[in-house]
C-alpha cells in the first residue's frame, strides 16, 4: 500500500499543479473576451481567431481541470445524505462509484475521442470560420482531460482503500474540514474588516 500511496501523491501533485496553472487561462479568457468586446464596439470589427481562442481556453480549463476538481472534492456530492453516513460507508460508496462508473466512463470517452483527435491531426482540420484556428488541439483536450480524470480517480481509489484498510486518513473528511476552516477564516476576516470600517 505504501508504494501505491506514493503513486497517489504523485498524481495529486500533477493535478494540483495543473489546476493552479489553469487559473491563469481563465484570466486570459476574460481579458481576451473584454478586448474583443471593446474592439467590436469601438471599431466595429472582430477576429474569429480571438473569438475561438476564448472557447479553446474555456475548453482547456473545463477538460483539464476535472482531475483537479476531483482532487479538491469540488464535484457534485449530495451532502444532505453524505453527512449522515459513517466515514467508512462514504468511502465505500466512493470506491464503488469510481470502479463502476468513473473509470469505465473515462475509458469509453478516451477510446471514442482518440480517433477524432487523430483524424483532425492527420487532416490538419481547420475551423470553418474565416481566420479561424486549427481544430486538433481542441480534439486532443478530450482524451487528455479524461486521462487526467482517470488518473485522479485511481489516486482517489488508492486513498479510499488505504482508509478502509487502516493505512491512511479519511481524505473526504479532511478536505471538508479544510473547506469549512477556510470559509470560517474568510468570514472572520470580513467581520474584522467591517468592524474597522464602523470605527
Amino acid at each position: 500500500m505504501h508504494g501505491l500511496l506514493k503513486i497517489s501523491r504523485l498524481v495529486d501533485w500533477l493535478n494540483d499543479r495543473l489546476g493552479h496553472g489553469l487559473m491563469w487561462l481563465i484570466l486570459a479568457a476574460v481579458l481576451i473576451s473584454a478586448g474583443n468586446a471593446i474592439v467590436r464596439k469601438a471599431f466595429d470589427t472582430s477576429s474569429n481567431a480571438l473569438l475561438e481562442i476564448q472557447w479553446y481556453l474555456f475548453a482547456a480549463v473545463f477538460m483539464l481541470g476535472s482531475g483537479f476538481a476531483f482532487l479538491k472534492n469540488a464535484h457534485v456530492r449530495i451532502d444532505f445524505i453524505s453527512n449522515h453516513l459513517s466515514p467508512r460507508t462514504r468511502n465505500l460508496i466512493d470506491i464503488v462509484g469510481i470502479v463502476v462508473f468513473l473509470l469505465p466512463l473515462c475509458y469509453m470517452l478516451v477510446t471514442l475521442s482518440w480517433p477524432l483527435f487523430e483524424n483532425a491531426w492527420k487532416s490538419g482540420e481547420m475551423s470553418q470560420n474565416a481566420g479561424g484556428l486549427i481544430r486538433w488541439p481542441m480534439y486532443g483536450l478530450i482524451p487528455l482531460g479524461f486521462i487526467l480524470l482517470a488518473l485522479q480517480g485511481l489516486s482517489e481509489l488508492i486513498k479510499r482503500a488505504a482508509f478502509i484498510s487502516g493505512a491512511g486518513p479519511d481524505v473526504i473528511s479532511h478536505i471538508e474540514t479544510e473547506a469549512k476552516d477556510e470559509i470560517g477564516h474568510e468570514i472572520e476576516e470580513h467581520a474584522a474588516h467591517v468592524q474597522e470600517e464602523v470605527r
